[in-house]
C-alpha cells in the first residue's frame, strides 16, 4: 500500500499543467499541423472523472490547508521546489541547443543552492538571472519536430500526450538529477521519501496557487473536459514554442492578493 500511495503521488505531479482562463473552445486545439485528435475520448472522459473526483477529496482540502500557512512559509517552499526544476531544465536547454540559456540557469541554480539556502531564497532574480523558463523532454521533443499523438488523459497524472507520456520516462531513466540522487541510488543523505515529499508538495503549492482558476473554469464551462484539453494544448504548444504569452497562472507574486480575497 505504501508503495501504491508513492506511486499515486509521483504520478499526480509529473505533468503539472496551467488551467486558468474563460471557457475553451475545441478550435483551440488546432494549429498549422491540424488537431490532436482524441483517440480514447471515451476512456479519456472516464479517467478524468475519476481525477477530478481525487482532486476535490483528497488534494483540494490539503492546498486549502496549505494556503494556511504564512506567506514567507509558503514562498520559500515555491523557491525551493522551483530550484529543483532546474535539474531538469538545464539538460533540456543543452539538448535544444540554447547554451546560453543552460549557462544562466546553471548560474541561477548555484546562486540559488548556495547563498539562498538550497533554493529558499532567491537571490539569483536579484542578480539578474530571473528569466527562467521550465523546460521539460516533452518540450524537447516538440522543439525537435515530433508531433503530439493522440491526446490522453493519464490516471492521477491529468492531461497529457502520447508524445509527452513517452518523454516523461527519461526523468526515470536518468534524465532527472533529483530522482537520480533519491531513488535510483542510496546516497545516505537523501532518500526516496525526499522526492516523493518534493513531486507531492510541488502539486500542493501549484493546486493552492490555482483553486480559484480551477473553480472558475469548471463554473464558466458547457463542457469542462473540452476546456482542460484545449487549455492544456494552448499551453503545451506557447511552452514549446517558447512564446511570450502564456495562459495565465498564480506565481508567488500572487499570494498576497490570495490573502485579500
Amino acid at each position: 500500500m505504501y508503495r501504491i500511495f508513492k506511486i499515486l503521488i509521483i504520478s499526480l505531479f509529473l505533468s503539472t499543467s496551467s488551467f486558468a482562463g474563460s471557457d475553451g473552445e475545441n478550435e483551440l486545439s488546432k494549429n498549422q499541423n491540424g488537431q490532436v485528435v482524441d483517440c480514447f475520448e471515451t476512456i479519456n472522459r472516464g479517467v478524468f472523472a475519476f481525477n477530478e473526483g481525487l482532486r476535490k477529496i483528497v488534494f483540494e482540502p490539503l492546498a486549502k490547508g496549505y494556503l494556511y500557512l504564512p506567506s514567507p512559509v509558503r514562498t520559500g517552499t515555491s523557491n525551493l521546489l522551483n530550484n529543483l526544476t532546474n535539474v531538469v531544465t538545464i539538460p533540456n536547454n543543452l539538448l535544444q541547443g540554447d547554451f546560453k540559456l543552460a549557462a544562466k540557469n546553471t548560474a541561477r541554480f548555484t546562486v540559488n543552492t548556495t547563498i539562498g539556502i538550497l533554493g529558499i531564497f532567491d537571490p539569483a532574480s536579484k542578480l539578474g538571472l530571473n528569466d527562467y523558463d521550465r523546460e521539460d523532454y516533452g518540450q524537447t521533443l516538440g522543439r525537435w519536430g515530433f508531433g503530439e499523438g493522440c491526446y490522453l488523459v493519464l490516471p492521477v497524472l491529468g492531461p497529457s500526450t502520447a508524445r509527452d507520456t513517452i518523454a516523461s520516462v527519461a526523468s526515470f531513466s536518468g534524465g532527472d538529477a533529483w530522482y537520480n540522487i533519491t531513488v535510483r541510488n542510496d546516497t545516505h543523505h537523501v532518500s526516496d521519501f525526499d522526492y516523493y515529499l518534493s513531486r507531492g508538495t510541488r502539486g500542493v503549492d501549484f493546486l493552492a496557487k490555482n483553486l480559484g482558476a480551477l473553480d472558475n473554469l469548471e463554473e464558466n464551462s458547457i463542457d469542462f473536459y473540452a476546456s482542460v484539453k484545449s487549455l492544456y494544448l494552448q499551453e503545451r504548444r506557447k511552452q514549446i514554442a517558447n512564446a511570450d504569452e502564456i495562459t495565465e497562472t498564480f506565481d508567488d507574486s500572487d499570494w498576497e492578493e490570495i490573502e485579500t480575497q
